[in-house]
């Protein structure tokens, strides 16, 4: 009875073992037997899910996100057009919707949503902040209507977004369905860097790549200001990144140069300084007091050079 009990244990044991090997290594007879399950039961199907992504993981569809009527624009109408990476996408800590409602719109493919995070046209779905900014703006009485066009891919560094690069068409794309619906880009704000300093890009590839998206803007109609942000910190290797920062270095010393190089160019907030520990949730992205400094921030960058303009 016991040696009966033995080999059966020992042929159990010697079939696990066998087993696991097999399924670790793809060799018989785990192809065989994983194939007989899906022709017995079918492949499983993937769990619903209320968003839409492209193939580069783009969210364009959200099933709660409400669509309305697209406004005309007047020159109170702020017409954002959003790019970079992570910390331009839907990475942040906190969620945010309008609070001023089809006021604050989300416009993606010719079509127009009431703002509320995520935002369709960029990667993730986490929060953001540019809702808040357009209730900031609304609030501020500095615009009637704000419409939101973010385009930002987590973890794109800037020569994807040069001549040449596979971001390059998605732009000019964005800029043909804006333009498409009747709208003027009247900001750009651009955050990125933090891949780049990674990557070890130099500040003259930096300046490089970045002018070019520029001229593809210009080439397209776009005459709006660029705000570059100063944008390089994103900490710990399980973003990607360094265990620490360090504020000089070749992608600031590139964006701050290029915030004073013309073209239309203009420097953005600084994001690297802005913010402290605290104000991002994982090291690198933005939480919800990060949200709040930033917006405040770009709503004051924004008023204060609205007023310049005004006065000339």
């Amino acid at each position: 009875m016991r040696n009966t009990i033995a080999v059966g244990l020992a042929a159990l044991i010697a079939m696990y073992f066998l087993g696991g090997m097999s399924a670790r290594h793809e060799i018989y007879p785990w192809p065989q037997l994983s194939a007989l399950r899906t022709m017995v039961g079918g492949e499983k199907a993937a769990p619903p899910s209320r968003y839409t992504f492209d193939d580069r993981e783009r969210l364009i569809g959200d099933e709660t996100k409400t669509l309305v009527t697209c406004p005309t624009q007047t020159e109170r109408t702020a017409v954002l057009l959003i790019l970079g990476q992570s910390n331009a996408a839907n990475d942040g800590g906190q969620r945010h919707r309008s609070n001023y409602g089809d006021r604050v719109l989300n416009a993606f493919d010719k079509r127009c949503f009431i703002a509320a995070s995520p935002l369709l046209g960029a990667t993730d779905t986490k929060g953001e902040y540019w809702t808040l900014l357009g209730n900031h703006l609304i609030a501020s009485g500095q615009n009637d209507k704000v419409i939101l066009a973010p385009l930002a891919y987590s973890g794109s560094e800037v020569a994807r977004w040069a001549a040449g690069g596979d971001l390059n068409p998605v732009l000019v794309d964005t800029m043909k369905q804006l333009q498409d619906s009747g709208y003027r880009i009247t900001s750009v704000l651009w955050v990125q860097g933090e891949a780049d300093l990674v990557l070890g890009t130099t500040a003259e590839a930096y300046e490089k790549h970045f002018l070019s998206m520029v001229d593809t803007l210009r080439q397209h109609g776009v005459e709006a200001p660029v705000y570059i942000s100063i944008a390089s910190k994103c900490l710990e290797p399980s973003n990607g990144g360094f265990k620490e920062h360090i504020p000089d270095n070749a992608i600031v010393r590139a964006q701050l140069a290029l915030s004073k190089s013309g073209h239309g160019i203009r420097e953005g907030v600084n994001t690297d300084a802005l913010l402290d520990g605290d104000d991002r949730y994982d090291d690198c992205h933005i939480g919800g007091s990060g949200a709040e400094k930033l917006s405040e921030a770009w709503l004051n960058l924004l008023r204060g050079d609205r007023r310049l303009e005004s006065s000339r």
